[in-house]
Order: structure tokens, then C-alpha cells, then sequence
């Protein structure tokens, strides 16, 4: 390869499967530039994030290692959360400084960083406190953060700490607070999201200042550079601005996510103006599934189904709550209008990154982590890339995929829908589930009974997974 290509990786949140138009024939939202990203690249039909909620989703993107491994086996962290990844971890935007690439994130983090109180203390809304939702320390808004996205590679970081339903209600840009929280605001309506807020935060400015920061940045690099904008829509509070209102027969929702789809249309005409697009390999996914409080039942009388044929949503272990969009366009080297149906995982950017540039992963790094370049580029494969594939649930829960079977240590959906964990336990459903999702992808009928092999050799492989820190084998 002469020449190392840009890569633009963005991250929509909580956005489903069958949200995306050229994903789902039925879709009722229309995403045109998404779209365009798939008849000009590849669609991978079978992608799945590490986890069905966002926190430990976003800690294997940029780590390349499952997050029951972290010290978060169940939930997502908030607004005030110390750090969760070790800033001594090889990271994405690490690796990509290393071979000569400037890095930059814009959007929501949510995966902690280190706020200084008053009082000299670190801020950190888990410990005793337990995730406590009512958490408002006393931030100092002067001092630096610490342990924030700077420290694991970003060269640049503009964006808020966590999701718009979780305070402080403030930008940050690098190490630096903009502004102060001077007041408190609301824009969830969730009854625990009132908190700190810098006077002219508005939630509803978040998605497209994002856009701007990734798009201004872009026209400003010098080749090779490595962005995320990670968006903060279509994820409550659900706030379409006033152009993308209306958009759609299925409400905000849907306009929200038509204002996802804008925004990829912006940054491909941003590489388009600079002349950069053939040598830029442009990413489109999203941290789970999509989020089963955004009306769904009201989506489904008109039609949409947001989860596509998987069953659950966010939160879930069942593939509505994991298995989502991934397009990726490069034109130097991809086929356009292509499409794969081989299994990858989120976690494999890190070592796909390595493929790309030559770099050569230490042991300690990437642990969970596969080289998907060659099914990128469209080689034949003798076998498919990964051996196995983990997700979590949000109370913890783990499955583990091999081929066309899926085995789910829980007996409920280890998330928020029916039946629940305690649902399961009253109705004394088995504490296994085991899916031929070939035959049955619509997680329907549990064979846990007629296939004890499968079970035992399943079992074994996660435990082996566990117990030798790495599911990836590299030497």
C-alpha cells in the first residue's frame, strides 16, 4: 500500500439495525447517505458490538478487549465517572499516533475521565455511591481533567462526558471545561436528569456542533489522520432541530435519525471538498441497538421495526441488542455495492487498524481483537476470522456466538425486556439458552435441551476465554 488512508469512524448511538434504509426494505426512515456509503462500499451483514449498552460497547472499540474484563461487569458509567480505561493500555488512537496519524474524537465519551472537586478529590458518581443517579459534586470547572480521551492518544477531544441524560450539561475541549456550570438544566425528562449546566448548553445544539467540530477538522488535517465522531442522537433526550422536524410518519425518533443520516451526508462532502474520499475509508455503526423506550410499540403499528428480525433491544442479550449497522466505504480498495455476511465484532478495530498500518499488536494489547482487513478488501477465506465472538448484557450477563450457534449464560433477556431475569426465575425458565440462529434467527425456540454438546464445548470456550485473559492468539 503506498499510501495510508485516512479513516473517519462514526458512531451513532443506540441507532438500530433496521433504522437504516438500505438495511431494512421496510424501513419508515429514510437514509439516503447512509445509503450512499453502502452502494459505494460494503455492507457486513453480521456485525455485532461487544455489549448491548454503550459504556462497555465503547471500551472494546478503543481497546480491543471485552469489558467484563474492565472493572464494569454490569451498566454503563455516568455523567461524573472516574476513568475506566488504563491510560497505560494500548489504545486505537494510540496505535494510530504511532504510525504517523493525527487523532481526534469529537461527540459523547462516556467512558469516564477524572474531574477535580473543590476540594481537590476526583468526582466519581460509582464507589459507596453506587452509580448514584443523584450524584452533583462540587466540580472544580477551572481545574483540568485528567484521564480523559488526550491521555489514551487523541491528539484533539471536543465533546460532553457522557450521554445528554446524565449531567454535567457542559463541553469539554482536551483537558478544559468550556465555560462553567453556572446553573441546572433538564432535557430528559427522566426526573433524574436535572443537573449542572453551563448557561447556553442546550441539548438540542449537541448533534449538529458535533458535525461542525468533526467536519472542521477534517478540512483542516494534513493526511493521515484518524477521527471518531461519536454522535449523541438518535440517544435520549430525542431533539431533531427544527429542519429535520416532521421528516418522517414515525415522529421524533425517526427525524432524529434523519438528522444521523444528514450528518454522514456532510462529512462525505467534507472529504469530497478536500479531494480526500478515494483514500479515506469511511465507517458507519452504531454502540448497540436501538433503545426500547423510543415508542417502539407505536413504530410497529406503522410498520418499522426498529430491531429489524432480531429479537430485544438495547440492554438485551438477545441480537437486537448487539447485532447492528456496520458500512464501510473505501474506494482505493473496497468493492462498491459489496456485502459480507462474515461475523465481526466492534472490538476488532484495534487489530484492523494494525492490518492497515503495518503495526504489529504486543501481547498486552488487543486481547480480543481480530484482523478483519482481509474480508474488508474481499479476499476468499478458508475460515472465518473469529473463532468466537462474547457479548454482554447489562446486567452482566455474557453469550458467546460460534458459527451458527449461540449460547446465552442467563435465562432471560439480562436486559430490560420480557422476560426479564426475575421473570425467568418465576417462570422457572432454564438458565441457559442455546439458538441455532441459522435456523432461527429470531432467538425463538431455546434447544438448550437437545444439544447438551454444544453447551459443554460453548461453556468451556468462554471459561477458556476468561481464564487465559484473551480470546485472540496471535503467537
Amino acid at each position: 500500500m503506498s499510501e495510508l488512508p485516512n479513516i473517519v469512524y462514526i458512531l451513532t448511538d443506540d441507532m438500530g439495525y433496521g433504522d437504516i434504509s438500505c438495511l431494512n426494505e421496510n424501513s419508515k426512515i429514510p437514509t439516503p447517505n447512509i445509503d450512499r456509503l453502502a452502494v459505494e462500499g460494503r455492507i457486513f451483514t453480521d456485525a455485532h458490538a461487544g455489549s448491548s449498552i454503550c459504556s462497555p460497547s465503547r471500551y472494546s472499540i478503543l481497546t480491543g478487549q471485552y469489558s467484563f474484563r474492565s472493572r464494569l461487569h454490569y451498566g454503563v458509567l455516568l455523567g461524573y465517572s472516574r476513568h475506566l480505561i488504563d491510560p497505560q493500555r494500548l489504545t486505537v488512537p494510540a496505535l494510530m499516533k504511532s504510525q504517523g496519524y493525527h487523532t481526534a474524537f469529537f461527540g459523547k465519551w462516556h467512558l469516564g475521565m477524572d474531574m477535580r472537586t473543590t476540594d481537590g478529590d476526583i468526582a466519581d458518581d460509582e464507589g459507596p455511591r453506587v452509580r448514584s443517579l443523584a450524584y452533583k459534586p462540587d466540580v472544580d470547572w477551572n481545574a483540568s481533567i485528567e484521564n480523559g480521551p488526550n491521555a489514551l492518544g487523541f491528539d484533539e477531544f471536543f465533546g460532553i462526558s457522557a450521554s445528554l441524560d446524565h449531567h454535567p450539561y457542559i463541553y469539554i475541549h482536551n483537558d478544559k471545561f468550556v465555560g462553567e456550570c453556572t446553573t441546572e438544566k433538564s432535557f430528559a425528562a427522566t426526573g433524574y436528569d436535572n443537573g449542572p449546566a453551563e448557561a447556553d448548553f442546550e441539548a438540542i445544539d449537541v448533534m449538529p456542533r458535533i458535525t461542525e467540530e468533526t467536519i472542521a477538522y477534517i478540512e483542516a488535517q494534513q493526511e493521515p489522520f484518524f477521527v471518531m465522531m461519536s454522535t449523541s442522537a438518535p440517544h435520549l433526550p430525542i431533539l431533531p432541530t427544527p429542519e429535520f422536524q416532521g421528516r418522517t410518519s414515525i415522529g421524533a425518533y425517526g427525524d432524529f435519525c434523519v438528522q444521523v443520516d444528514d450528518a454522514v451526508g456532510q462529512v462525505m462532502a467534507g472529504l469530497e471538498r478536500k479531494g480526500i474520499s478515494d483514500n479515506t475509508i469511511v465507517v458507519f455503526t452504531s454502540d448497540n441497538g436501538c433503545a426500547p423506550y423510543i415508542g417502539v410499540p407505536a413504530m410497529i403499528e406503522k410498520g418499522h421495526y426498529p430491531s429489524y428480525i432480531f429479537r430485544g433491544y438495547k440492554h438485551d442479550i438477545w441480537e437486537g441488542g448487539h447485532h447492528i449497522p456496520f458500512i464501510l466505504r473505501w474506494p482505493d480498495r473496497v468493492e462498491a455495492g459489496s456485502i459480507s455476511d462474515e461475523v465481526i465484532c466492534l472490538s476488532d478495530l484495534l487489530a484492523t487498524c494494525a492490518g492497515i498500518t503495518g503495526a504489529e499488536l504486543p501481547d498486552d494489547a488487543g486481547e480480543d481483537s481480530y484482523n478483519i482487513l482481509p474480508v474488508i478488501v474481499g479476499e476468499a477465506l478458508d475460515e472465518p476470522i473469529r473463532e468466537a465472538t462474547v457479548h454482554q448484557a447489562d446486567d452482566g450477563s455474557l453469550s458467546i456466538r460460534q458459527g451458527k450457534w449461540k449460547l446465552e449464560l442467563c435465562a432471560g433477556s439480562g436486559g430490560r425486556s420480557s422476560p426479564t431475569q426475575k421473570e425467568a426465575a418465576e417462570m422457572k425458565l432454564p438458565e441457559v439458552q442455546l439458538y441455532d440462529l441459522d435456523a432461527d434467527i429470531a432467538e425463538a425456540t431455546n434447544v438448550w435441551d437437545a444439544h447438551p454438546d454444544v453447551v459443554e464445548e460453548l461453556t468451556a470456550l468462554l471459561q477458556r476465554y476468561k481464564d487465559e485473559g484473551r480470546s485472540v492468539k496471535r503467537h
